[in-house]
């Protein structure tokens, strides 16, 4: 960020001096937020680093003494109020992908971040958690060419679906900069990933399909650990060489939408059913849900109140 800074006031001011007669190349200068952390004084007043406390008995203690510390707001980091974190100590315990994950998704980049250690650790875990989806045995390969002639269904389906629309959605995200978004549009297809079971070829392919779109998609955030799965796959080309993945349109359009069944105001089912299904084919199929009858007990609904792909409210 700082060299473009630095390369937009040197332009301007060649262009002042006229050296330079060209126009300035930046649109706009993107403002990032700060990184920030607690503060912490000891019983004398002075600043403490983060690394001088101890959690324990539910409360904060120096650690060379012993003492409670005094637990100030949360500011940017800066060395005058020693709130600040080693970076060293950051990447030996955690890594340099997970922390750079938690950094992109802890918030939109305009706005200050707070540092917390639940956050990079939950960072770590996800990283951990892709390891995990890299072991599953599938296919050797399932790029688009060959899904193309695959029929897929169930799970399958739903997971090559999203992942279409994961890569026209984080394409955009990052293209305007929404990197929060983009790393939670990411998550969602992971879970979606991790439902699917490859029981037979069509999952076995749609879980590889998801699974390299993901990391794909996230080699930009997670570099280091994107390559060495990458690698554990069988790919003989590095990860950055790859192009970037481009959405189906074929793929995008949403043909299915799950309604949310309730008695009485609680959640008894759900049905899986065509958009734009009418009000009354919804009511019957709703209507005929096992789970449903058995709280009706044979008894007509006193009313039926059907929102269009939300959900089939039924009063008994």
């Amino acid at each position: 960020m700082l060299h473009l800074l630095y390369s937009r006031f040197f332009t301007r001011a060649l262009k002042t001096c006229g050296y330079l007669g060209v126009a300035e190349p930046f649109k706009g200068l993107f403002t990032q937020g700060m990184v920030c952390h607690e503060t912490y004084r000891n019983t004398a007043g002075t600043w403490l680093y983060p690394a001088d406390i101890e959690k324990r008995d539910g409360g904060l203690f120096e650690v060379e003494s012993g003492a409670a510390v005094t637990v100030g707001r949360s500011e940017k980091m800066s060395k005058s109020k020693k709130n600040t974190v080693d970076p060293g100590n950051i990447i030996e315990t955690y890594g340099a992908d997970a922390a750079r994950l938690f950094m992109l998704s802890d918030s939109p980049p305009d706005r200050d971040l707070e540092w917390t250690e639940s956050g990079i650790d939950g960072a770590w875990r996800y990283v951990q958690r892709l390891w995990r989806l890299a072991a599953v045995p599938t296919v050797p390969l399932a790029d688009s060419a060959e899904i193309a002639g695959v029929s897929f269904a169930g799970s399958a389906k739903d997971t090559v679906a999203m992942a279409h629309r994961t890569i026209a959605t984080v394409s955009e995200d990052l293209n305007k900069l929404r990197f929060n978004t983009a790393v939670a549009k990411l998550r969602e297809l992971t879970n979606q990933i991790a439902a699917t079971k490859p029981t037979d070829d069509g999952a076995s392919i749609a879980y590889r399909f998801a699974l390299e779109t993901l990391l794909r998609l996230i080699a930009p955030m997670i570099p280091h650990i994107a390559e060495e799965i990458w690698a554990t796959l069988g790919h003989a080309t590095p990860l950055v060489r790859s192009a970037w993945p481009k959405a189906d349109p074929a793929w995008l359009t949403v043909d299915t939408v799950t309604l949310a069944v309730q008695v009485n105001g609680k959640l008894r089912g759900t049905l899986d059913v065509a958009v734009g299904i009418d009000a009354k084919e919804a009511e019957a199929l709703a209507l005929a849900l096992p789970a449903v009858q058995a709280q009706l007990v044979g008894r007509t609904p006193k009313k039926v109140i059907v929102v269009p792909g939300k959900i089939v409210n039924i009063v008994g």
